[in-house]
């Protein structure tokens, strides 16, 4: 008979996969009994765990019979496992070496490529929709199905508040860019860093300078809704977001990536005097003084989005496309107002205009 104080025991086999690992921190946020297992003579992963046992390998003759005295000893009403052969083989015979136990996670195969089959199936949709855009620039070629599943995948997998249907804009701008500098004012996690140092490279538009004090305190809206605040004030890491930043835009970087941990208008007068940036991690990157596109992203309070407007709008080269995001924003009204003052003041010289993914986009006219 198990001994009911082990009732209800989920067991992890094998226990030392990275996948396994994350399923016992589920488990343990859940307040659910794990038992981890092994074949291993040694397995480090056995001093992560309250309660383990040793399994033979899945191909052992002595197996079933093993995992069906485990199944009785510990209580075990549910069995996880990341490896796909063993995985495979339990999908087969499970329900014959232990009745009415579950096999609780889907096929691993199949949860290791979701992510690349999502962005697979989706390249022809992006490719097959493109926007009609009144540039002053004519479009370059879209790029290759391959490379825009690689987009989507990599850009999903960087966690942010950008979507598809700004991805998407982004794209098709950058299509219809002229070369200079990309600068992006308000980085925090990189995840529409990455598409724009992609599309940068992809269309030899320029160098990417990211602009971003990583500090707790410049989150604060002031002017939107509280809620916002709450979350940057309780929940938020500056000092971590910059390295998950760092993290995310390290790999893809061929010295034509570079930041500025400081206020936008710091940053503004800096990129004025001299545009060389010198990090530790990016090395030493030089800008051509001249911005092809630029995405303003930072403090959404209208004074803010107002000043990082007027800082760095004189700096855009003939042609180039000016992003104010979150120009429809739910919690708050600062982007809009900026975004719609500077296009009422500058009318006669913006080419092209429209609103898609809750950004504004502005295009100053090519001479």
């Amino acid at each position: 008979m198990p001994d009911a104080s082990h009732n209800d025991a989920v067991l992890i086999f094998p226990a030392g996969m990275p996948r396994a690992l994350e399923f016992l921190g589920q488990c343990r946020r859940q307040g659910r009994k794990a038992l981890g297992a092994s074949s291993l003579a040694y397995d480090p992963a056995r001093q992560r765990y309250d309660r383990w046992l040793t399994l033979p390998y899945v191909t052992a003759a002595d197996f079933d019979a093993a995992l069906r005295r485990a199944v009785a000893e510990h209580g075990v009403t549910g069995i996880y496992t990341p490896h796909v052969v063993v995985w495979d083989y339990l999908n087969r015979r499970l329900a014959d070496i232990a009745p009415g136990v579950a096999l609780l996670n889907a096929s691993p195969l199949d949860e290791e490529l979701a992510a690349y089959r999502t962005a697979l199936d989706a390249a022809p949709a992006f490719l097959s929709q493109p926007l009609p855009l009144a540039s002053s620039l004519p479009a370059q070629p879209p790029q290759p199905e391959a490379e825009i599943a690689a987009l989507l995948r990599h850009f999903a997998a960087i966690p942010g508040m950008c979507d598809l249907d700004k991805l998407k804009a982004l794209y098709e701008i950058a299509r219809r860019c002229p070369q200079g500098d990309v600068v992006e004012i308000g980085s925090w996690w990189g995840k529409s860093a990455f598409a724009l140092l992609w599309l940068a490279q992809r269309y030899a538009i320029g160098k990417l300078l990211c602009v971003d004090p990583w500090e707790n305190a410049q989150l604060l809206q002031h002017d939107a809704d509280p809620l916002v605040d709450r979350l940057a004030a309780d929940r938020l890491d500056a000092d971590e977001a910059l390295r998950i930043f760092q993290i995310n835009l390290l790999p893809y970087s061929r010295n034509d990536c570079n930041y500025l941990r400081m206020g936008s208008l710091e940053a503004a007068a800096h990129y004025g005097r001299q545009p060389t940036v010198q990090t530790p991690g990016f090395g030493t990157t030089a800008y051509q003084g001249g911005i092809a596109l630029l995405h303003i992203d930072g403090n959404h309070a209208y004074d803010s989005v107002k000043a990082d407007i007027e800082a760095w709008s004189v700096h855009m080269a003939d042609g180039g496309w000016i992003v104010v995001d979150d120009y429809r924003w739910p919690f708050g009204d600062g982007p809009r107002r900026a975004g719609d003052e500077f296009l009422q003041t500058h009318r006669a010289t913006i080419r092209a205009a429209f609103v898609a993914g809750g950004a504004l986009y502005l295009q100053r006219a090519a001479h």
